[in-house]
């Protein structure tokens, strides 16, 4: 047997931000596959859909009128997993705290990207893009403004395989009494990690990207997109920006531009991968607005996407992945690879 080859022999990953170990087996890309067989989602959609309680001027599932909206549109869950007004009080412990109770108090929100049934983020004009962004800042700053919040967390859900159940281009923004466990637990290695070196974990940490070369995708003036070396799901990326900015609202209106972007190129090339709209969970990671110090944060964008080798095949984290720590095949270098590969022309702009 030949040494150590990252791309052909099984190892392991550190996950410097949740620290945690993940296993990588890319010997296994040669199995055949006789799992599950996914349904490619709809490619022709209707720009207005009557039936959509997300589209302008429709009702929504629970009751209320759409209005005839022209750009974003932004309104409070109709059936929200969080309440502002839920009782709040102290936790409750039993069983020596092996037991334990907190209540939560919260706000949900839905956004509508675009007037358009039929538009993605990766579809949508550059301009457009960078209005959403614009949103989301103004979102954060008014929610992290409201009495009993702590967190405002920034997600999409793209596609039926994400759990997503309406086609038309929408995100949440969910903001908590306390901050999410994952947050906590980033925000506790960066700190950890400031102290030890004076200096942010994901800064140091993209400089060396950029060094390396291997796992970036795509880079501008102020954000790159790669796939992190310790990321779980085949095409997993991430967002960075180059100057180490701890929340959204703090960047300038070129690293807007510069993030829209990005973020746009990097999503024609998951389109193009297997010529489908690509599904993603999408979570932007940021300072809390609990008024406390977080020394050494950075504001950063996760991209999680279920597809493994094709537009039907998807990856599942179940097994092993939940009895003994999490698992992938494809290694970063060679998804990283595929993806840089692929131009930032949408496939269906350059069908036309």
């Amino acid at each position: 047997m030949t040494g150590f080859q990252r791309n052909d022999h099984p190892h392991r990953r550190w996950n410097p931000l949740t620290e945690e170990w993940l296993l990588v087996s890319p010997h296994r890309t040669k199995r055949p596959w006789t799992g599950r067989i996914e349904k490619v989602p709809s490619a022709n959609l209707p720009a207005y859909d009557p039936a959509c309680y997300l589209c302008p001027g429709n009702q929504r599932a629970g009751g209320a009128q759409n209005p005839e909206y022209e750009s974003t549109f932004v309104f409070e869950n109709d059936f929200a997993a969080l309440l502002g007004d839920s009782p709040f009080g102290p936790p409750a412990e039993q069983c020596n705290g092996l037991v334990r109770e907190q209540p939560e108090t919260g706000h949900c929100r839905v956004i509508c990207f675009s007037p358009r049934h039929d538009l993605t983020l990766a579809q949508m004009q550059l301009a457009e893009v960078r209005t959403v962004i614009d949103l989301w800042v103004d979102q954060y700053e008014e929610i992290g403004r409201m009495e009993g919040v702590s967190a405002v967390t920034i997600f999409e859900n793209r596609g039926e395989m994400m759990g997503c159940s309406n086609p038309h281009p929408h995100g949440q923004i969910w903001s908590t009494r306390t901050v999410p466990t994952i947050q906590a637990r980033e925000l506790a290695s960066q700190k950890k990690y400031f102290e030890q070196h004076d200096a942010a974990l994901l800064s140091d940490y993209l400089h060396w990207e950029l060094d390396q070369r291997e796992r970036v995708i795509d880079s501008n003036d102020h954000f790159a997109a790669l796939v992190p070396h310790w990321a779980i799901w085949p095409f997993e990326t991430m967002i960075l920006p180059r100057r180490p900015v701890a929340s959204i609202n703090e960047l300038s209106g070129a690293e807007r531009d510069a993030w829209a972007e990005i973020m746009r190129r990097l999503l024609i090339r998951y389109d193009n991968l297997f010529e489908v709209s690509f599904p993603y969970s999408m979570g932007i990671h940021q300072k809390p607005v609990d008024g406390e110090p977080h020394p050494g944060v950075v504001m950063h964008q996760h991209f999680y996407p279920p597809l493994l080798r094709s537009a039907t095949i998807k990856k599942f984290q179940v097994g092993y992945e939940m009895t003994g720590e999490p698992q992938r095949d494809i290694t970063a270098e060679q998804a990283a690879e595929r993806l840089r590969a692929l131009p930032d022309v949408h496939f269906k702009q350059s069908a036309s």
